[in-house]
């Protein structure tokens, strides 16, 4: 009795979405984050992975999310087979030509797409967000470097929650709509 117990408590204290469970919370920056909530990145037919929001305290404002200048996560994790490293660069590059101050953060946008590895079904990638430090990418668990400036993290989250995410139910899921 106690077992299952403790099953349905490890399971009310996660988020699932297309077979993804991931902690209702994480700790960046030494904070507390909660998720906010779960999304999918579908491309024509295809699942490609289920990105994860973490805020300080849950909003469904993508303005609040983008904006603060709070510690925050941003977790990809992979269901598609393999998405190649060219294939993540070519999102990185249309989705910079969407934003309104891609040229300010065009070099640092650059470093972080030349951080990115193959991926498989299965992968992770995390975006973490610390003030005064910036952003630390991690690509399957390993360290990628740190990419400074709050206006980088900005457009960052801005790719995700803004009036042009990579597909609207990665956006909405994300915000918890």
């Amino acid at each position: 009795m106690m077992l299952l117990l403790l099953a349905a408590l490890n399971l009310a204290q996660a988020g699932e979405l297309a077979g993804v469970k991931v902690p209702d919370q994480v700790t960046v920056g030494g904070q507390a984050l909660a998720l906010n909530g779960m999304g999918l990145r579908e491309k024509i037919v295809i699942d490609v992975y289920v990105g994860s929001l973490y805020l300080p305290q849950k909003t469904s404002q993508a303005s609040k999310a983008v904006d603060a200048d709070v510690p925050k996560r941003i977790q990809l994790n992979f269901i598609y087979e393999t998405v190649t490293v060219e294939q993540q660069k070519e999102a990185f590059s249309e989705a910079m030509a969407k934003l309104p101050n891609a040229a300010a953060v065009a070099d640092r946008m650059t470093r972080l797409a030349t951080s990115m590895e193959l991926v498989h079904s299965g992968d992770e990638v995390v975006f973490d967000y610390v003030p005064g430090k910036g952003t630390q990418v991690k690509v399957k668990g390993k360290d990628k470097g740190t990419i400074e400036g709050a206006d980088f993290m900005r457009a960052l989250w801005t790719i995700y929650l803004g009036p042009n995410p990579p597909s609207e139910s990665l956006k909405k899921g994300m915000l918890g709509l």
